[in-house]
């Protein structure tokens, strides 16, 4: 098993961090007429948007915080660490095309959903060994994982479609999602230490 560099709890620490600060700040330059219940992020990102700089500097950093956890995560295997990076692309992706003030943008979805998706079947994809593994590389805690975000995906599509809590669904799928690649180093980082 590769050895894991203590700055990817870091890394994979800020990430979280970072996206649900960037959702607070961004909402309180919006003020009370965005409804974190029932709009989704992007709408903070939204160019124009009072917060607008506020998210894109979140969604900068996250996609940084991915990639960088990416290179870092050694003990993963080699298909994971490549959809986490790609997730962390498909964060820089939503800054290079943020969603219209108004209305929807196919390109802007289309990145999030690519986006969305590796993030969720990184975990999966990033299974690396069996018992003596760590156990964030396991196969049953990571197919847990990634079977919670795909159902997180499928509420957040329900909510779409009904436009209903879409934000309460997205925001909860994206914090999973930005807190696994912690849960992964930390597991990592513990199993290389009882091993010493």
């Amino acid at each position: 098993m590769r050895v894991v560099p203590r700055w990817v709890l870091f890394t994979s620490g800020c990430a979280p961090v970072l996206l649900i600060g960037g959702w607070t700040g961004a909402a309180l330059f919006e003020g009370p007429a965005y409804d974190p219940v029932s709009q989704t992020i992007s709408v903070l990102g939204a160019y124009g948007a009072p917060g607008f700089w506020v998210m894109t500097a979140a969604f900068l950093l996250l996609g940084a915080c991915h990639l960088l956890t990416a290179w870092g995560l050694r003990a993963a295997a080699t298909a994971g660490r490549v959809a986490l990076a790609g997730g962390g692309l498909a964060a820089l992706g939503v800054v290079v095309l943020p969603a219209p003030t108004s209305g929807g943008s196919l390109r802007h979805g289309a990145v999030a959903v690519v986006g969305f998706t590796l993030l969720a079947v990184w975990p999966v994809l990033a299974v690396n060994g069996g018992p003596a593994a760590p156990w964030a590389l396991r196969l049953m805690p990571s197919v847990t994982v990634t079977v919670v975000m795909a159902v997180g995906g499928a509420w957040f599509l329900l909510e779409m479609h009904r436009q209903g809590d879409v934000g309460v669904a997205e925001r909860v799928v994206t914090s999973i999602q930005s807190l696994w690649p912690l849960v992964v180093a930390a597991s990592c980082l513990r199993h290389a230490a009882k091993r010493v």
